[in-house]
């Protein structure tokens, strides 16, 4: 796997090193020790299936509170989605920046998502796949969120003829 720094501490841009010939190719996506050669969280808690049958969802801004914080690796495997990751530690000096990249079933790409960033994303076209690899269990309580458009962040969403939210996605407030 390459890893590509992005302007926010932590968060990894993910490219696949494929070994190919006439039957394809093969390439590692997760590997715990050289996660752990590279600083990231190497911990599997659980894997997640997002399925978004429509161009236009976005998910986010999601992440979990502390104890419980979790570090997610996230893959478009069918469609194409735009992933954003935001900095929400305060001690980061990054505080409140982003970085997005588009995931595609074709280029493979992965974000690696470290603890103390919330992650969204919204997809490109119709039935479109994202997984995650998240390194802690999801814990209801521990779950938390900022609005995916709050002007404290200003993040550039791709422009949509109907962007489609949750009820608990449209809800959040203002960042304080």
């Amino acid at each position: 796997m390459k890893y590509i720094d992005t302007p926010i501490p932590g968060v990894y841009l993910i490219e696949l090193e494929q070994l190919q010939d006439e039957r394809g190719f093969f390439a590692r996506t997760f590997c715990p020790q050289e996660f752990a050669s590279k600083g990231l969280i190497p911990l599997l808690g659980q894997c997640s299936l997002s399925y978004n049958a429509r161009a236009g969802t976005l998910r986010g801004l999601h992440f979990q509170a502390q104890p419980y914080a979790e570090a997610k690796l996230v893959r478009c495997i069918r469609g194409a989605i735009y992933d954003v990751a935001l900095d929400l530690r305060r001690e980061s000096p990054c505080f409140k920046g982003w970085f997005s990249v588009e995931l595609t079933a074709e280029n493979r790409r992965m974000l690696y998502v470290p603890e103390g960033c919330a992650h969204g994303f919204q997809t490109l076209v119709d039935d479109s796949e994202v997984m995650y690899q998240i390194s802690s269990p999801y814990i209801q309580d521990a779950a938390r969120g900022v609005r995916w458009d709050d002007p404290a962040f200003a993040i550039s969403w791709p422009r949509v003829d109907r962007r489609i939210l949750s009820p608990r996605d449209a809800s959040y407030g203002d960042f304080r």
